[in-house]
């Protein structure tokens, strides 16, 4: 497998950024720093078929990557969210402008625990609206614009494609790309949640911790949070409908599901933790008069990943609400493999898979 071909350095190092104790100032900043550091990667040169510069977008940096080579008509514009945890960084743009010949905006947004919910979403959102708004000075076709992006990234393409759904005042999304994205906060005993929990490179507990960092700028709770008793039942029931293992095909099912033993809820964790219900921090919970109005959309989603379900019951409530997807599922896939398809010497065959099938959705186009 994957896993085992991996040199145990560059896991180990990933790790011990990972498991480092987060119920402390030291152990937080630690992880955190050493984290960041560790997904900075290699300094990468010029880029011969890409002109790539700097800039920033109603007050909100973000790298522009354009095809050097001349178009025969306008090109299609991709805003690009980054993965990480809200907390970390990471780039895969120039494979993406280079193979599928477009624009892409990299939007480097503001990073969680130093900034909390909303401010990723709102830098997001923002630098798409000032794209959107003078898209003519890159060449880009306004009936062609793409939101994209992985893991967390994932999860604010989905806010933003959510919000944009109704306005009237710029043009509409071409599409909406969400690789392995996080799509909700209610339920961590999902199936994925429970058969992938110890896989690298995201752990069931680091989904929460990510989770509560952008939310709040700490990991309190955390382990209610695991549980469930951070959700009142009745609002449990309410959106049992969207998040819920009876929405999962049952060949996701095969290694295992662990049944929900009934947990305590407990008011003074929910009063910390409510906004996780807001749909611009978990798009799974928007209601379905936003849902129909989204664009065509890609959703890729990994056997070995925690994230896996999120991607299934978006996917349904997607095609439930007459949305065209196109789903790309990766059998050897584990979460953040996309960013590891030729990194620093290692090489992931199911991660160019997965680029290049962003790339055949996004020519399709």
């Amino acid at each position: 497998s994957y896993f085992t071909t991996l040199p145990l350095f560059f896991f180990g190092k990933l790790c011990v950024s990972l498991k480092f104790p987060s119920n402390t100032k030291t152990g937080l900043c630690s992880q955190i720093t050493f984290g960041r550091y560790v997904r900075q990667g290699r300094k990468l040169g010029v880029d011969p078929k890409l002109f790539i510069q700097d800039l920033q977008f109603n007050k909100v940096p973000v790298r522009v990557y354009q095809p050097k080579a001349t178009s025969d008509g306008r090109r299609r514009g991709i805003i690009f969210f980054h993965g990480g945890g809200w907390v970390f960084g990471s780039l895969v743009c120039r494979y993406i402008s280079r193979e599928s010949e477009s624009v892409v905006v990299s939007v480097q947004y503001r990073l969680a625990p130093e900034h909390k919910y909303p401010a990723a979403y709102e830098d997001c959102l923002n630098a798409t609206i000032h794209f959107m708004k003078n898209i003519e000075l890159y060449g880009v076709d306004p009936a062609n614009v793409i939101v994209c992006g992985d893991s967390a990234g994932g999860n604010l393409a989905a806010a933003v494609s959510q919000t944009l759904a109704g306005r009237s005042d710029l043009p509409k999304l071409r599409a909406q790309i969400l690789i392995y994205p996080g799509l909700q906060a209610l339920d961590f005993n999902l199936p994925s949640y429970h058969q992938n929990r110890g896989v690298p490179l995201l752990f069931r507990e680091r989904a929460a911790f990510f989770a509560l960092q952008y939310l709040n700028g700490d990991a309190l709770h955390m382990q209610e949070v695991l549980e469930g008793s951070h959700i009142p039942p009745d609002m449990r029931l309410k959106y049992r409908k969207w998040v819920s293992p009876d929405n999962i095909p049952e060949k996701f099912k095969v290694r295992g599901v662990k049944p929900l033993r009934p947990t305590d809820f407990i008011a003074e964790v929910y009063e910390t933790v409510k906004r996780f219900c807001e749909p611009n921090l978990c798009p799974l919970l928007a209601e379905d008069a936003i849902v129909h109005q989204l664009p065509e959309s890609f959703i890729l989603t990994c056997e070995y990943d925690v994230l896996r379900d999120d991607g299934l019951l978006y996917k349904k409530r997607l095609e439930d609400n007459g949305v065209r997807v196109t789903w790309y599922h990766l059998e050897d896939g584990f979460h953040g493999i996309i960013s590891l398809y030729d990194y620093c010497g290692f090489s992931f065959p199911a991660g160019k898979r997965g680029l290049d099938s962003v790339v055949n959705f996004l020519k399709s186009l």
